[in-house]
């Protein structure tokens, strides 16, 4: 194999491989499952409509019989733990806000903390009830009449928790919202129950909605906001806003949660039954999700249904305590299995040095350690084919317009000197799922959000290195890697035909071009890396060069 020819697919293999997710994100299965089953109940007789957040909130308010229900005006009501700031609404205690305390937009002072709600998303019912029967579909948050004994102000101390309760009445049912938040959690958890106030019994459709405005920039490419789900098939997720814009995103089949997700945070529902399905879709920038279930409700007979929401950072050690495996959120595709170690690692590392560009050089010393001896005989490979390389130039003088009498001359003398043209290319594939691993742990992982490296351009009051997770903004650290890759370029033998040598010698640039917009912390890896790999590189040659002196 040609090591040059090697070298340049693996460049060209990265640069395709990121193109690609940039500009073709593979598309999330749908499930048709839903529409099949409601097809199926439309045509046995009463059945709820199908739920779609894209169309309308009109819906018909049931007619409740005369108790002793007192509705009130809906107000805020604000919560307040050492983990967040949420604020409900009383009429259907829909989520109005919901601000992290310990995560900020920015990294510049006093830059705002998160909210993953966003105004323009209220009036789609986060954390709201939409209840589906005979045809009719009514927004329980817009459509009902609530009432909220309570106080408005509530501040949950540590080691404690508080329960909301909010009681409505809507389409026909007497309702009763029951909220838990815990002080050292970011997981609420509901019980709804529900009671039939009609004279004859019904099926009808209980969905748990959520809604937050887009947790990205629409043009991230590193870090799209997305809809998520788990079923029993496995996990999927779809971050086309046009394809959620124009068809939503359905899924059944023993749905475990569905989330709207950024690479850092996400708002999740998981439901309590296993019979529940999801559609989700973009109305006008916001994501909505709907997760549905159907049940029969007898007259006078009160149902008790469960779900849960979680609404924090996409934190890895938090969703672990999760219900229904929400720690699958986090995903790296295919590299997962090698991604959530060396984030692992990195974390271990960064309780030493308290400093996550320093935990990304350790990390990157102890990998380059251990496939030490892997590289030591590529580049040893490479050195033995430099050797070889004016025999080689004359053979393609002589040969080169007979192909295959060039191959077999060109075979001859690598058997003759006992080198291996595949050994020093075999090395390297062994290196490839580590180090995509690595670029999908650095590139998502929320330890690295706002983390700081060098903060300051030494010896100014410039920021520099401030956020792993962004570009370098004075664009340092990418060009500094471009001139260590064409050192590196410099440095490899060079086995390929004049074409092959341009075009290689011009890969820094393109590499250089594309780690401009990268997050700091991915190119402190691949610089380090480098650097690493020249002094390896030099040893050998330094080695080599000493032996033919003596």
């Amino acid at each position: 194999m040609d090591n040059k020819r090697f070298i340049l697919a693996l460049a060209l293999s990265f640069a395709v491989f990121v193109g690609w997710q940039m500009l073709f994100p593979q598309p999330a299965p749908k499930s048709n499952a839903p529409v099949q089953e409601q097809a199926v109940q439309q045509a046995q007789g009463e059945a709820p409509a199908p739920i779609n957040p894209l169309a309308g909130e009109n819906g018909e308010q049931g007619t409740p019989s005369p108790q002793d229900f007192v509705p009130t005006a809906g107000k805020d009501i604000h919560v307040e733990t050492p983990l967040f700031r949420a604020t409900f609404n009383t009429s259907g205690g829909v989520l109005e806000r919901f601000v992290l305390r310990n995560y900020h937009e920015g990294i510049e002072a006093g830059s705002k903390q998160v909210d993953l709600i966003g105004a323009k998303s209220v009036s789609k019912g986060p954390l709201g009830v939409i209840i589906r029967r005979r045809g009719s579909e009514n927004h329980t948050w817009l459509n009902g009449k609530w009432a909220y004994e309570g106080a408005e102000q509530i501040s949950i101390g540590e080691g404690e928790k508080h329960v909301l309760v909010f009681k409505g009445r809507a389409a026909g049912f007497e309702l009763e919202r029951r909220l838990t938040i815990h002080s050292d959690s970011y997981l609420i958890t509901e019980a709804l129950t529900m009671v039939n106030l009609e004279e004859r019994g019904t099926e009808a459709g209980v969905a748990f909605t959520a809604a937050a405005k887009s947790m990205t920039a629409e043009d991230n490419q590193y870090n799209p906001t997305r809809i998520a789900w788990l079923v029993n098939d496995g996990r999927s997720e779809e971050d086309d806003r046009e394809t959620l814009q124009e068809e939503g995103v359905s899924a059944a089949g023993g749905l475990k949660w569905g989330a709207i997700e950024s690479n850092y945070f996400i708002m999740s529902i998981v439901p309590n039954n296993p019979d529940a399905s999801l559609f989700a879709s973009v109305q006008n920038g916001i994501f909505r999700m709907a997760v549905d279930q159907s049940d029969t409700f007898q007259p006078g007979m009160s149902k008790t249904l469960e779900t849960s929401y979680y609404l924090g950072p996409a934190d890895r050690g938090l969703l672990a305590s999760m219900p229904n495996d929400l720690d699958q959120a986090v995903n790296f595709g295919w590299f997962d299995p090698l991604a959530k170690p060396m984030l692992m690692a990195l974390v271990f590392f960064n309780q030493y040095v308290n400093n996550y560009g320093m935990a990304i050089i350790i990390l990157t010393i102890i990998i380059k350690v251990i496939f030490w001896p892997l590289s030591q005989k590529s580049y040893k490979s490479m050195d033995k084919m430099k050797q070889l390389q004016p025999m080689i130039q004359k053979l393609r003088e002589k040969y080169g317009d007979d192909k295959q009498r060039l191959n077999q001359e060109t075979m001859a003398l690598y058997k003759t000197y006992k080198v291996n043209p595949a050994s020093g290319c075999l090395p390297m594939l062994v290196q490839i799922p580590v180090f995509f691993g690595l670029y999908k742990a650095l590139l998502g992982a929320i330890e690295l959000r706002h983390a700081p490296f060098i903060e300051y351009l030494p010896g100014t009051d410039i920021v520099w290195l401030a956020d792993l997770s962004a570009k370098d903004p004075l664009y340092i650290t990418p060009i500094i890697m471009g001139a260590t890759m064409f050192l590196q370029q410099k440095m490899t033998p060079s086995t390929g035909d004049p074409t092959q040598q341009k075009i290689m010698m011009f890969m820094p640039l393109v590499f250089t071009f594309l780690f401009l917009q990268f997050p700091a912390g991915l190119v402190v890896y691949w610089l380090m890396n480098n650097v690493l790999s020249i002094g390896q590189q030099w040893l050998i040659t330094s080695k080599s060069s000493k032996k033919k002196a003596a």
